[in-house]
């Protein structure tokens, strides 16, 4: 009996510095704040869905130092099981995230260390993890030959897969029809289209190409507005949740694919699975930080039940 979700990606120790804006090349300005706490797209979107209430396997790699016991607590804590290879000759992963200390918008920078190195060698010595999962998620902060390896044994186990393309990047043509769902956001969508993604319209349009390359169905994120979950047999705008003042924006869409990822797992429609995840998402971006912002089920299902 397949359950919970199996997500392959990277770790990395998130470096966020506040500040009223970036500073230019040569200059130094003073901060507001910093924090250091886990981040990385795989390992948040694997806190988002425990937290969310599923059963979580994540898969990846470390290195052997202190970011990775960073790594290691984390999951135990939030009682994800940890398919993690150790590489002592690579650091584990670090981002450094600039929040501007007004509107909490982001812009970062990611190594991703270790987990750069991950295989599809290393993707297949974890193949029963993901055939067992109900659903599987990968994106693209491993090298893509990876990420492919997983959606190939996962659809060949029958999972659900959902594939995050991000950081944006242009793929082979072969992984478009792995993916059951894939998650973009505007600049991501329009990067893999070629086509502007500024409104719902022209996520439609962006929706359309990207079922033309064998997808089952976009769910293109669009920050404030919502989301649009897009298929041939549908295609509905998902409302955003305002869940209060906006503090940081770094890990929405993480919260996002792995809240939509949870609810799966559970069996909701897709359309109440994207309805979930747009307020898990609502919720995160009112918290400092990314995975530390990922609320509970509990959180979630209140925000649900205002409307």
């Amino acid at each position: 009996m397949k359950e919970g979700v199996a997500i392959l990606g990277i770790f990395v120790a998130d470096l966020a510095f506040r500040a009223g804006r970036m500073p230019a090349i040569g200059e130094t300005i003073a901060g507001s704040g910093f924090a250091m706490g886990p981040g990385g797209k795989g390992s948040n979107q694997a806190v988002a869905a425990a937290r969310a209430g599923a059963s979580v396997t994540f898969i990846s790699r470390l290195g052997a130092d202190d970011f990775a016991a960073v790594a290691r607590a984390t999951w135990q804590r939030e009682g994800i099981v940890a398919r993690v290879a150790e590489d002592t000759s690579r650091p584990t992963g670090a981002a450094f995230i600039y929040v501007n200390d007004v509107t909490g918008e982001n812009a970062i920078i990611v190594v991703p260390g270790a987990a750069g190195a991950i295989s599809a060698a290393d993707v297949s010595a974890a193949a029963d993890a993901i055939a067992g999962a109900a659903v599987f998620v990968t994106q693209l902060e491993q090298p893509i030959d990876a990420a492919q390896r997983g959606l190939e044994i996962a659809r060949a186990a029958g999972a659900v897969t959902i594939f995050n393309p991000a950081p944006a990047a242009l793929l082979p043509e072969a992984l478009y029809g792995l993916c059951d769902y894939i998650t973009p956001n505007e600049s991501e969508a329009a990067l893999l289209t070629g086509l502007p993604v500024t409104s719902l319209e022209e996520a439609r349009r962006a929706g359309d190409v990207l079922l033309g390359r064998g997808v089952g169905t976009a769910l293109i994120t669009l920050g404030e507005n919502g989301a649009l979950l897009h298929s041939r047999s549908q295609s509905l705008p998902i409302p955003a949740f305002n869940a209060g003042p906006v503090v940081e924006t770094a890990g929405a869409g993480d919260a996002f694919t792995g809240g939509f990822a949870a609810a799966l797992a559970r069996g909701e429609t897709p359309e109440r699975a994207a309805r979930f995840a747009s307020a898990l998402a609502g919720l995160s971006v009112t918290r400092p930080g990314t995975a530390p912002a990922m609320p509970m089920l509990e959180e979630v299902q209140a925000l649900l039940a205002r409307g």
